[in-house]
């Protein structure tokens, strides 16, 4: 029997629609006295684990995954790394949302019904997460608020092939995305084939990296464009919900609404006059399930802090090996032609 260079074992969730793989054993302890430092180490020194996971054979361009560590937050029941096909999120909030499921399902938090509250520690900062927790019945929805998010900068200008100049609106829901309404890339979100939105996400990405210097006023880990939503221009509370396709990292595309997604909306609605505080948000993403998005508070600076409720379904889990003498032994990307390396 071939040895095994590395195992792990997972459970697969979803939260509405978008894949949520969480590593339950084979990660390796990672360095660091903060979060960012465990992230930056496993971005150096341990970028095996997401390939493994993440990438074909064994997860595929579109998979997410978790990597739960020790908090060092003292307020914080757990921490985590959010991964995917290109790297490690800042924030996720669908992932957020089926992890308030797992945690009292193994018991990493204890149940208080009917609801149960805790605080999660992300590379972008605490959120406190709130679980309907029945003392007779199933677990409900997951809520989580937000940390600071807030919009700007606006009105930016990219220059994109095919396209021309281009307008999109910068926010921050945990992670800086550019914002933009199909029509202004002469497209329709209903109508349009999802490929040519998906081209379009990815050629804003790409060029908002290329043309948009992003800082984040706190820290410069958390300082660069993670994704693009484009939008249906829906207001709040018109009915059926709004839409968006949400495409980040290296081109993925989010089956949700996207979480922290949301969250930069709502900051970027509320600078715009369109939502107030307390006023709800239903935004569905590629799946039609719709995440609810709520501005909870607003402080002097604008920055508001947004609750968003979904919930988290399970989808499986397992055991992965990677062999020894594996071809293939740090995964690999589907090329974008056979001439290019596979990842």
């Amino acid at each position: 029997m071939t040895p095994t260079a590395h195992h792990y074992r997972y459970t697969d969730l979803h939260a509405a629609g978008e894949p949520v793989r969480i590593v339950t054993d084979g990660a390796p302890p990672l360095a660091g006295d903060t979060l960012l430092e465990k992230r930056r180490d496993a971005m150096t020194r341990h970028d095996r684990v997401r390939r493994h996971l993440m990438l074909e054979p064994r997860g595929h361009a579109d998979m997410y995954g978790v990597w739960p560590t020790a908090a060092d937050h003292p307020d914080c029941a757990l921490a985590v790394l959010f991964m995917h096909n290109e790297g490690y999120s800042t924030m996720c909030g669908h992932a957020t949302v089926a992890l308030g499921r797992w945690v009292i399902d193994t018991g990493l938090v204890t149940p208080t019904p009917p609801v149960t509250h805790f605080n999660l520690q992300c590379p972008c900062g605490p959120v406190a997460v709130r679980v309907e927790t029945p003392a007779d019945g199933p677990i409900g929805a997951v809520s989580f608020d937000s940390v600071p998010v807030f919009a700007g900068p606006l009105a930016q200008t990219l220059t994109l092939p095919g396209h021309g100049a281009v307008s999109v609106d910068i926010a921050y829901g945990g992670a800086y995305y550019a914002v933009v309404p199909a029509r202004r890339l002469g497209l329709d979100l209903a109508d349009s084939p999802t490929e040519s939105l998906v081209q379009a996400g990815r050629g804003i990405i790409q060029a908002g990296r290329a043309q948009l210097a992003i800082r984040h006023p706190d820290a410069a880990d958390l300082g660069f464009l993670y994704g693009c939503i484009i939008t249906d221009e829906r207001l709040p509370g018109e009915s059926p919900a709004s839409r968006n396709l949400c495409i980040f990292g290296g081109g993925q595309v989010d089956r949700s609404a996207t979480g922290s997604g949301i969250a930069a909306r709502l900051a970027l609605g509320h600078r715009q006059g369109l939502i107030g505080p307390g006023q709800a948000w239903d935004v569905a993403g590629l799946s039609g399930v719709a995440f609810r998005g709520v501005i909870r508070e607003v402080d002097a600076d604008g920055h508001l802090i947004v609750t968003v409720t979904g919930t988290g379904h399970y989808s499986g889990g397992g055991r992965f090996e990677v062999e020894a003498d594996d071809p293939l032994p740090d995964g690999f990307e589907v090329p974008a032609r056979l001439a290019d390396p596979g990842g």
